[in-house]
């Protein structure tokens, strides 16, 4: 006979509600709480009717998952993080690559888009804070990334700000001084990399230096072409710079394989940072230097917001804005100069 949440609570000396909220992942248990709890599922050998249960519940079982672009390395690990999380929960991921397009991310945010959902975890890159403000979906949304909803859905996110701060100061104590920018994107609303270009400006400011507009590359999109062709652009102009602040992997990638084939030497004549700690850098020629986000707590904070809201639809608890963290991973790419 299988046994039932009251077995597991008995044996555990809890309330079925707390065995309840450890086997979803909502609410707040305490950690020794939800160990003990953990054990005593384990020992009975405890399995929820996940289908029966979200039958009950009126629920899919199904999590939204919109991101800009699958085949990025960042979005894909990224993905995969949030997957393995909610499968720990019992929860299937459904993916949509939104392109960064506009009306891709109305349709999926006022839910016009034909997925049926309990949640929705976004990472818009077109939608302004007073469209996501405007959304009509009746599901939690969870925001991934810069754009400020205004009280509309928890949101989780790195300090750009900071961590591009933080990279271009990591240049600057080595001895650099014209440390150029790959990755402004003024064409788009994309506010993270007006944050990281905003950083990036601090640093150079704090260290008695003006930015020089003439180092900082704009690009198109983020991926190792869009770097390659802005290294050659900064390597072709009068005055090289001595460092790259990169603000994806992937532009720094591409502006290591520029840098590789005019017989520039890295990191003694030109360092190079990246920002996404993506597999691909540590296996650079030389090792890539990044600012490396924590994405498994990405991921896990992102499906707590949404677990919280599913199964405590009436919590007066406001929106919340979590701040995920970071570091820099220092590798061969930024060796302190001669």
């Amino acid at each position: 006979m299988s046994s039932r949440l009251k077995d597991v609570a008995a044996l555990a000396g809890v309330s079925t509600r707390t065995v309840s909220n450890v086997v979803s992942g909502s609410g707040s248990v305490a950690e020794e709480t939800r160990a003990r709890v953990q054990a005593a599922l384990d020992e009975l050998g405890y399995r929820p009717n996940v289908a029966a249960r979200n039958l009950r519940a009126g629920r899919t079982g199904l999590i939204g998952l919109a991101i800009p672009e699958l085949y990025s390395p960042y979005f894909g690990e990224l993905a995969s993080q949030i997957v393995h999380a909610a499968q720990e929960r019992s929860w299937t991921v459904v993916i949509d690559q939104t392109f960064g397009d506009p009306d891709a991310e109305r349709r999926l945010l006022d839910g016009t888009g034909g997925r049926l959902v309990d949640g929705l975890i976004i990472s818009p890159w077109a939608l302004g804070p007073e469209e996501l403000t405007n959304t009509s979906r009746d599901v939690p949304v969870v925001l991934l990334g810069e754009r400020q909803p205004h009280g509309l859905a928890d949101r989780v996110a790195v300090d750009n700000v900071l961590a591009a701060e933080e990279a271009t100061s990591h240049l600057l104590a080595s001895g650099r001084r014209r440390i150029a920018a790959i990755g402004p994107q003024p064409h788009l609303r994309n506010e993270t990399a007006r944050q990281r270009l905003e950083g990036y400006r601090n640093a150079l400011r704090g260290a008695g230096l003006q930015p020089d507009r003439a180092l900082e590359q704009a690009v198109t999109t983020l991926h190792r072409k869009d770097g390659a062709e802005a290294m050659t652009a900064l390597l072709d102009a009068g005055t090289r710079p001595d460092a790259v602040f990169a603000f994806t992997d992937e532009l720094a990638l591409g502006a290591l394989h520029v840098a590789h084939q005019r017989g520039v030497s890295v990191p003694r004549e030109l360092a190079v940072v990246g920002f996404d700690g993506i597999e691909d850098g540590q296996y650079a020629n030389p090792p890539l230097t990044t600012v490396v986000p924590d994405k498994r707590q990405i991921a896990e904070r992102a499906l707590q917001c949404l677990a919280d809201r599913i199964y405590s639809p009436a919590s007066a608890v406001p929106p919340l804005d979590i701040v995920i963290p970071h570091h820099l991973e220092v590798r061969g790419s930024s060796a302190q100069a001669d």
